[in-house]
């Protein structure tokens, strides 16, 4: 699941609609985007995502439909 020769340290990001994603540590975040504070190896990163991002849904869309 996880590539074993990734040993790259990684921060976790998530845009204005919720939405996470991983980016290597070091190399500037891209417009949209911001530090979550988490960071760390890749497997730590993507099993915090999994915690926390419960609903996959755009933040405009739950908004919307009053979540």
């Amino acid at each position: 699941m996880f590539d074993d020769d990734d040993d790259r340290i990684y921060v976790v990001v998530l845009n204005d609609e919720e939405q996470y994603s991983i980016w290597p540590q070091g190399r500037e975040i891209p417009a949209g985007w911001h530090a979550a504070d988490v960071s760390g190896p890749k497997a730590e990163c993507l099993e915090y995502i999994k915690e926390v991002w419960t609903d996959m849904r755009p933040k405009s869309l739950r908004d919307r439909m009053g979540a």
